[in-house]
């Protein structure tokens, strides 16, 4: 699977060790920045990432700024991403399982590199259901198009 994946300065140490964790798993890693430390602003590096999933050169996202919050509001504002702020396996696995997210953020700050690896796990591992959840991301996805068609 070829995963996007991106932070701010906040996230930038939780990065790198997913990089080489989500490498060792078999994937293929597009880093989209921070590369070091220094400042950045988070919605820059997410508006990235998310424009990655949306235009289908990456099949699944992850970003990691300092609480994971206000990655996942940015990356929202994407048509076609549907990004999950996930802090535990089960809501990175009801991410997937119910809402099929395409797009995990998470908290640099919040999580330590053994708990985020297993919720990136989880959230990569973990597939869609469909059934009864297609027709409510479908409601979500038309509440999108509703508001793009109407030019708000």
């Amino acid at each position: 699977m070829k995963i996007g994946i991106g932070a701010d300065h906040g996230g930038f140490a939780l990065k790198e060790d997913l990089k080489k964790f989500l490498a060792e798993e078999g994937h293929q890693v597009v880093d989209f920045g921070a590369y070091n430390t220094e400042a950045v602003d988070y919605p820059d590096l997410a508006l990235l990432v998310a424009q990655a999933v949306a235009n289908g050169s990456v099949n699944l996202g992850v970003m990691v700024d300092g609480a994971g919050i206000g990655s996942a509001m940015a990356a929202n504002k994407v048509p076609g991403v549907r990004a999950a702020l996930c802090y535990d396996l089960y809501s990175a696995s009801n991410a997937k399982e119910h809402n099929n997210a395409n797009m995990l953020t998470m908290g640099g700050q919040t999580l330590g590199p053994g708990h985020a690896r297993k919720i990136v796990k989880t959230f990569v591992d973990v597939p869609f259901a469909g059934g009864r959840h297609l027709r409510r991301v479908e409601k979500i996805m038309s509440i999108e198009k509703r508001y793009l068609r109407e030019g708000r």
